[in-house]
């Protein structure tokens, strides 16, 4: 038994060696409390995902993932599919609508008017 034990305290350390190290990132997702704080992380947490954490004050996720393995276009659509709008991707209008009354926040206009468009001039 303390054979293994002495062979898992030399090979562990080493095996976290083997592990890439981890990318971070952080982009802005909207919302407004803590159940949003847990649908957000728990969106994000996909595979390759190591760290999903949000900040209610700054409206930013923290992410820490494998870049061979995440495409962060896949975590922002997952994020937006939970109802809450990214930097990138807008939430559909019926999931957001139907988040609890408490999850309710400033939506940000994600589409620009066109240029020669009726609202641009």
């Amino acid at each position: 038994m303390k054979t293994l034990f002495l062979l898992a305290a030399i090979l562990l350390p080493s095996l976290g060696a083997l592990q890439a190290n981890p990318t971070e990132t952080e982009f802005k997702v909207y919302g407004a409390c803590g159940m949003c704080k847990e649908r957000i992380e728990t969106a994000a947490k996909i595979d390759g995902v190591s760290f999903a954490e949000w900040s209610q004050d700054e409206q930013m996720l923290t992410l820490r993932y494998d870049a061979g393995q995440v495409d962060l276009e896949k975590v922002h659509q997952r994020i937006a599919d939970a109802g809450h709008d990214t930097e990138k991707v807008r939430a559909d209008d019926e999931v957001y609508n139907s988040l609890p009354a408490c999850c309710k926040y400033e939506r940000k206009n994600a589409e620009k008017a066109e240029e020669g468009s009726c609202c641009s001039s």
